[in-house]
């Protein structure tokens, strides 16, 4: 089975670009919208970083989400989309001086606090800019999800976050400081997370933490989980939709809220990756001394994934529905790792097909590259094709 495609449309379009399937992305947000909306208090912000499309943007902005940003060229991009800054948190471990200056002239809802350092900077700005600012503290759980090593947030290891133990003297000190005001706590602890238990382990692990911090009467008013919900590359037509049920089902069951707690998500490879496709065109077929290569005019610069992650993408000849052939499917970049999958059984590929490369709506226009000199990829969505 293939995804739909209106190729007549492609045949005046120059490739590469990618094609977003904007009835998708509403089903998509309203599915979002539906099973948190079972909940007292679940607020969902979109991750910027995941596609920042603008047209993308404006339609997330329209389903009533509030917007994750990780740097101030996000917090611009999505007050330019027209989100709210009260539901615009900021989070990062590197916030330059003028993101911070940035976020207190917009005056966001949260500034997610990576360590005391960042703190100590925060409120000597806001002091300077005569503004109080709201924090919430990023702690790293020492938890590891089952995924990538590369997108795993929550390991002691990493750079993210406050450690565990030094939690408490990050919130003391915080009461100390005259302008900042502590909202909250944060978490993330990884990306493309298709096991639940991974996120049971999460909730368990806040539990402890508001256990412990009752007992030096610390109250938490939000809780940030952070995102990290996975989508099926594998199978992008039978499974267009991520298990939203499970996954807010799962934070409803297990974490502890108290009462007046409001409850934070921040989606983004979920909520825009299934509706994004990179289309290509084939240049060449290629017959190697062990292999056969489809010579794509899309690289790595287009969709990095796979060089940077190993990640497996869905590909599919949607000018041709003849017999399938195997094919090693790479692009023009002069990289030997510019390749989009390995012994890939694709519909037979000649010259000019086009090839839809799926599941590249989350981390492929946006982390798109000029390398080589290339030009950076259009992005088209289905509204517009009509």
């Amino acid at each position: 089975m293939k995804g739909h495609f209106p190729t007549d449309k492609f045949s005046t379009l120059a490739t590469p670009f990618y094609y977003y399937d904007t009835d998708l992305l509403r089903r998509t947000l309203a599915e979002i919208n539906a099973e948190a909306g079972k909940y007292n208090g679940f607020t969902v912000h979109y991750a910027i970083k995941a596609n920042a499309n603008p047209k993308i943007l404006n339609i997330i902005r329209e389903s009533g989400m509030g917007a994750d940003c990780v740097s101030g060229g996000e917090i611009e991009a999505s007050i330019k989309a027209g989100f709210s800054p009260e539901k615009i948190v900021f989070a990062g471990v590197g916030k330059s001086d003028w993101e911070i200056n940035l976020g207190l002239e917009k005056d966001i809802f949260c500034f997610n606090v990576e360590s005391i350092a960042e703190l100590d900077v925060i409120n000597e700005l806001a002091q300077k800019a005569g503004k109080t600012a709201r924090v919430a503290f990023r702690i790293n759980p020492d938890i590891g999800a089952h995924t990538h090593a590369n997108i795993t947030t929550g390991l002691a290891e990493n750079k993210f976050g406050i450690a565990m133990a030094d939690m408490e003297t990050a919130i003391r000190h915080s009461e100390q400081l005259n302008n900042v005001q502590f909202k909250g706590l944060h978490f993330h602890i990884g990306s493309q997370i298709m096991d639940m238990n991974d996120f049971m382990a999460l909730c368990n692990r806040i539990n402890e933490l508001q256990d412990r911090l009752e007992k030096s009467h610390i109250w938490v008013e939000h809780i940030n989980v952070g995102g990290g919900l996975g989508i099926d590359y594998q199978h992008p037509n039978r499974v267009p939709i991520p298990d939203f049920k499970g996954y807010f089902a799962t934070y409803a069951k297990h974490l502890k809220l108290r009462d007046g707690q409001k409850l934070h998500f921040e989606l983004g490879r979920s909520v825009v990756g299934q509706c994004g496709s990179l289309i290509t065109k084939v240049l060449y077929v290629k017959q190697g001394t062990a292999k056969q290569f489809a010579i794509v005019d899309a690289g790595m610069t287009d969709l990095i994934r796979p060089a940077l992650y190993h990640a497996f993408h869905k590909i599919e000849n949607i000018s041709n529905d003849g017999p399938v052939g195997t094919y090693d499917v790479v692009g023009p970049i002069c990289e030997s790792s510019d390749v989009f999958a390995k012994q890939a059984e694709i519909n037979r590929c000649q010259r000019g097909d086009l090839i839809a490369i799926r599941s590249a709506g989350a981390y492929g226009e946006i982390m798109a590259s000029q390398y080589n000199c290339r030009r950076l990829p259009a992005g088209y969505t289905s509204e517009e094709m009509i």
